[in-house]
C-alpha cells in the first residue's frame, strides 16, 4: 500500500510514496524493488535537483498530512551490484539506477557514500536524530546494507 501522487506535467507522471510506521511491514531493498515492479513501476530515479525538491516536498506534505510519520528512511533505485572496487576511490561511480536510467544526478549526505558491504540507497528521514557533520538527516542519500528494513 501507498500514497499515489500524480503530476500532468512531469517527466515521471506519478510516483508513489509507501511509508509504514509499523517497522514488521518495512523491507528490504529486493523486496522494496520486487514490490514496485508487480506494481508496474519501479523504485525512483532521480534525475535532477528538480526532481529531488518534488519529492522533498511530496514527503514534507506526508508528514503534515497528520499520519504521525516520524523516523524512517526510503528506498531509492540506487545501488552498487558486486564487490568489485567497493572499497577504492571508484567506488562512488559504480553505484546505478535499478530501472536503467543514466542519470549522473546524486544527493549523497556528507563522507556518503561509504561503500564497504553498504551497496544499496536510501533516501535519509531522520528528523528526531540530532543533525550530523551534514546538517538534518533529512533528503540526502546514504547508501545502506540491502537487507536492512526500510
Amino acid at each position: 500500500s501507498g500514497q499515489k501522487v500524480c503530476y500532468g506535467d512531469f517527466k515521471h507522471s506519478c510516483y508513489k510514496l509507501a511509508y509504514f510506521q509499523d517497522l514488521s511491514r518495512r523491507v528490504g531493498f529486493q523486496e522494496a524493488r520486487q514490490a514496485c515492479e508487480i506494481d508496474g513501476g519501479a523504485l525512483l530515479s532521480l534525475e535532477s535537483e528538480a526532481e529531488q525538491q518534488l519529492i522533498e516536498n511530496m514527503l514534507q506534505n506526508l508528514t503534515k498530512s497528520g499520519s504521525g510519520i516520524s523516523d524512517g528512511d526510503f528506498w531509492i533505485g540506487l545501488w552498487r551490484s558486486g564487490d568489485g572496487l567497493a572499497t577504492s576511490s571508484a567506488c562512488p561511480d559504480l553505484y546505478q539506477w535499478a530501472d536503467g536510467s543514466i542519470s549522473p544526478f546524486r544527493n549523497w549526505y556528507t563522507d556518503e557514500p561509504s561503500c564497504g558491504s553498504e551497496a544499496c540507497v536510501v533516501m535519509y528521514h531522520q528528523p528526531t536524530a540530532n543533525p550530523g557533520l551534514g546538517g538534518p538527516y533529512l533528503y540526502q542519500w546514504n547508501d545502506d546494507r540491502c537487507n536492512m528494513k526500510h
